[in-house]
Formats: C-alpha cells, structure tokens, sequence
C-alpha cells in the first residue's frame, strides 16, 4: 500500500493514529463493539495508517506507583486478526519483543502480509528483566525470515536530553534494519529538535538518507494524565505544566499545546529536510480525551495539506 512504498522510499508527511486493545478481560463482543466504534471514529481522518500498542508492565522501569492501573490488554495482533481485518490502510503493530519467544515471534513474522503491516520492536523497560526474546535478537530474527517486513524503532527525545546519545541508537536501529521510527508523545519540542538535528548529522557523517520520524502528540485532559504522562517518562516543560494546572479548560489547553507543538515540529523537519510524519493517540480511555485527539488529527491532517 502506498504509506508503505512511501516509508521504504523515505516518504514523509504521514499522519497515524495509535490505539491501545481493549482489556484482556472483554469478551469477543465488547471487543468487536470496541473496534467499531475506532473504526467509525477514524475512518472520516483519511489516515495513512493505524498504531496498534503492544502494551507491557513497565513497573520495573519505575517503581513508583502507577496513577493508572496496569491492565493486561489484547495481544495487538489478536485484535487485529479477530476484530479489524477489513481495516483498509496499512497496520503498524507494536511487539514488545520481551513477552514472546523466539518461535512466536518467528511465527508471527511470518504469517505477515508486508503489504498490510509494519511493525515496531519495542525493548525491555528495564535493563533489570530477562526478556523472553531480547530487541537485538528481534531484530536478527526478522532479518532472517522476513527483511521485507518494515521495522520501525522506538525514538525517545527525552533519553537525548538526559544521556545525549539517542541519534547514536537511531542510527545502529536504523543499520539494523529500522526504516522509520515512532517516538513517545512528545510536549518539549526543543527535546525533539535536538535529536532530528543530530540525528540528521550523524546520518551525513556516515552518508546515510535519514528515514521517516513520525512524532507522537496527545491531548491530556485532566491533572491525573498529566500525572500519567510523567510516570511515563514524557517530559511535559514546567511551564505548560503551569499552564495545564490554572486552566480553567485543562483538556482545550493540552490541545492547543500539542497542535502548536506538532506545527513547529512540521515546519522545523520541513525546513531541514528530513522526513516525518505525524502520530495521534489518546493516552487516557476518558471518551473526552479521546474525542479531542481525533479532532487534533483531523487538524493535523489539514497541517500536511489533507483536504
């Protein structure tokens, strides 16, 4: 499909939404309602592509408390085939590498239409676990059973603040066999700047093409998600955390924030040349929260001159 002959070329401007399976727990009929109602939702956005999360325990990673509860949800595959094949745009399906096996992950890999989804290897969260199938020898595996499957790899333009390093991953991911990456919902776009402008150099070093970044933004409609972001990992500048708290709107002023922050990541890749492309999710089931981020893509389809 086109968005991915479009990733392959180094294609940008692609506008994604992302979508967590419902619970473990439901039943196939709820499950089934769920899809629909994304479906109906999404459908009129003319996406270039849907994000299905691979969602993980990440309590190792940071050991305080949750403000939202940890709840198993569907393999994002699972869903997929079960509730979602006669989706009609390219599927990017999230594998926390750490939960499979070898022979799973081999299998899944295989029974893939490369036509039809793409994929992104997600790590351990902690240095701390022994993963079933560490991301490295993900990475090997797909390379032996299918190197015609896109692979994207986690960006996280926070660790580039903190350790200065994360275009070093992005460029080993990418002489891996990554050919775009997706980071985590970014607030603090001077965080992300930094990384696509070393990113970009380190690539003309080496005399690599940079592939697609796609940007992950999301709206944050009460202090408890804003609470959430941070246990996250997302660093959210104190001064739109200021923002957010004397709010008399917090959820309208979490949009206006994440649309201005999409709009100066477009036109800062634009100016330097590298490809992107823009992702959508709702962190919070709230059916506010996630309203508002169908809306913030729809604008943001306009952004990348959708009609």
């Amino acid at each position: 499909m086109d968005v991915v002959r479009r990733i392959a070329a180094r294609g940008s401007e692609l506008l994604l939404f992302a979508v967590t399976p419902p619970r473990l727990t439901v039943g196939p009929e709820r499950a089934q309602e769920i899809a629909d109602l994304t479906r109906k939702r999404l459908v009129p956005l003319s996406l270039d592509g849907l994000v299905l999360y691979d969602i993980d325990d990440e309590s190792e990673r940071n050991p305080e408390e949750r403000p939202f509860p940890f709840l198993p949800t569907m393999d994002p595959a699972d869903f997929l085939a079960e509730h979602l094949e006669d989706w009609n745009t390219p599927v990017v399906v999230y594998r926390a590498v750490g939960k499979y096996d070898e022979s799973e992950l081999r299998a899944w890999l295989e029974a893939q239409d490369a036509d039809r989804a793409l994929t992104v290897f997600v790590g351990a969260s902690s240095r701390h676990l022994e993963p079933a199938t560490s991301l490295v020898r993900a990475q090997e595996l797909r390379a032996q059973a299918r190197p015609d499957l896109l692979l994207g790899g986690v960006a996280i333009p926070e660790r580039h603040t903190r350790r200065g390093d994360e275009h070093l991953r992005l460029v080993a991911k990418q002489e891996a066999g990554c050919s775009f990456f997706v980071t985590q919902v970014v607030y603090d776009t001077n965080a992300a700047k930094n990384l696509v402008s070393d990113y970009r150099e380190e690539c003309a070093r080496r005399g690599l093409e940079p592939v697609p970044i796609v940007f992950t933004f999301s709206v944050c409609g009460s202090l408890k998600t804003l609470e959430f972001l941070g246990w996250l990992g997302v660093d959210v500048p104190r001064w739109i955390q200021n923002d957010l708290r004397s709010a008399d709107d917090t959820l309208r002023a979490s949009y206006e924030h994440a649309l201005g922050a999409a709009r100066d990541l477009i036109a800062y890749c634009r100016r330097v040349g590298v490809p992107f492309g823009v992702n959508v999710e709702s962190v919070s089931i709230r059916r506010a929260e996630i309203e508002a981020s169908v809306e913030l893509a729809q604008e943001l389809g306009r952004e990348l001159h959708r009609s």
